[in-house]
C-alpha cells in the first residue's frame, strides 16, 4: 500500500508484451545478436528491452560474463510465469478468433521413439496447459526421417539428435535441451565376466542387435565398433527402439542404446558404462526451419522444452 491509501501496482509502463516477448526469446536464443536476428530488431533495441525490463520488474536478471547475459534464477523464474502469461494471452486470442469464425492453429511436431517416454509427453502437457486450443499433431519416426520431413514442411518442428554443426543455421534453429550417453545394453539374465566400464573389444564374439540405418542410435553404434576396430556380429536389426529393447531384454543379444530408456527397461535390461574411448552422447535438441524462427506456437514449444531440460538438470 502506498501513501494516501493508493495500491501499488507492480505491472507498470516497463513491462510490456513486446518485451515479454523479447524476453521468452532470448531465453531461448542464449545471446543478443540471435535474438535480435529472430524478432527482427537492432541488437540495441533487444538490450534496450531486457534492461528495462528489468527496471520495470525492480531487480537483476542477467549478470554479465564477458559479452554475455548469462540468466540468473530470478530470469528461470519469470520465464515460467511469462510462458503462463503468454498462453493466457493466446487462449484469449484463440477464443476472439473463434467467435470471429476463424479456428486454432496446429503445430505439427516429429520425435524420436525414445523420446516419447518422458520428454515429448511432458512438452506437450506443458503445451496444451498454456494453450489448449491448440491443436499437436505428433509423428516418431528416424532422425533422417523426421529431418527429411521438416525440410518437405510437413513437421513444423522436430525433437532429434543432433551432431555438432549437422545444420546450417541459415536454414535451420537448433535448441538444445539435453545430453544422454549411449551405453552396452543386456539381458538382465546375461552374466557378465567384466565389471564396468565395459571394453566393446571383449564382446567381440557376442551377438549384437541395430537400428536400421537412419537412426541416432544406429550411427554412435557404428561409430562405436569402427573405433573398437571390429564389425560386430549383428543378427537383427530393426525399425523401433523399444522393438531392439525387447529383443534385448529376451538374451537375443547386446546393443548400444541411450540412458533415457533406462526407466522403463532397468529392471530386465543391464546397462553399462563404456570405457573411453567407445563413450558416445547424444544431444538432443528442439529443430525448426530459420524463417519461422519468430512464430509464438515454434517459440512456445522451444520455452516449454528449455524449462523441461532445466528440470531435469537441476
Amino acid at each position: 500500500m502506498e501513501k494516501g491509501g493508493k495500491v501499488k501496482n507492480d505491472i507498470n509502463q516497463e513491462i510490456t508484451f513486446r518485451k515479454l516477448s523479447v524476453f521468452m526469446t532470448f531465453m531461448i536464443k542464449g545471446n543478443i545478436a540471435r535474438t535480435a536476428e529472430a524478432l527482427e530488431l537492432s541488437s540495441v533495441s533487444v538490450h534496450r528491452a531486457l534492461h528495462t525490463l528489468e527496471g520495470g520488474i525492480g531487480c537483476s536478471l542477467f549478470v554479465h560474463k564477458g559479452r554475455n547475459l548469462v540468466p540468473t534464477p530470478a530470469a528461470w523464474t519469470l520465464l515460467e510465469y511469462t510462458r503462463d502469461v503468454m498462453g493466457l494471452m493466446t487462449r484469449g486470442l484463440e477464443k476472439t478468433r473463434k467467435v470471429a469464425g476463424l479456428y486454432p492453429g496446429r503445430l505439427r511436431i516429429g520425435t524420436l521413439y525414445s523420446l516419447t517416454l518422458e520428454t515429448v509427453p511432458r512438452i506437450i502437457m506443458g503445451m496444451k496447459l498454456r494453450c489448449p486450443a491448440l491443436e499437436l499433431d505428433l509423428t516418431m519416426g528416424s532422425n533422417l526421417t523426421l529431418v527429411n520431413m521438416l525440410e518437405d514442411e510437413v513437421l513444423d518442428a522436430i525433437l532429434i539428435s543432433v551432431n555438432q554443426d549437422e545444420f546450417d543455421a541459415a536454414q535451420f534453429d537448433v535448441v538444445p535441451l539435453f545430453q544422454d550417453d549411449v551405453f552396452l545394453a543386456a539381458s538382465a539374465s546375461e552374466k557378465l565376466l567384466n565389471a564396468e566400464p565395459a571394453d566393446l573389444r571383449d564382446y567381440a564374439n557376442r551377438k549384437f542387435i541395430s537400428l536400421t540405418e537412419g537412426f541416432a542410435t544406429h550411427a554412435g553404434f557404428q561409430e562405436a565398433f569402427n573405433i573398437a576396430g571390429f564389425e560386430p556380429q549383428i543378427v537383427t536389426k530393426v525399425n523401433d527402439i523399444f522393438s531392439l529393447l525387447n529383443l534385448v531384454q529376451a538374451g537375443v543379444g547386446f546393443s548400444l542404446i541411450p540412458g533415457r530408456m533406462r526407466k522403463v527397461y532397468e529392471k530386465d535390461v543391464q546397462l553399462l558404462t563404456l570405457k573411453a574411448p567407445y563413450q558416445m552422447r547424444q544431444h538432443i535438441s528442439i529443430v525448426y526451419l530459420h524463417r519461422r524462427e519468430s512464430d509464438p506456437d515454434l517459440l512456445a514449444l522451444a520455452a516449454e522444452g528449455r524449462m523441461y531440460a532445466r528440470s531435469i538438470i537441476s
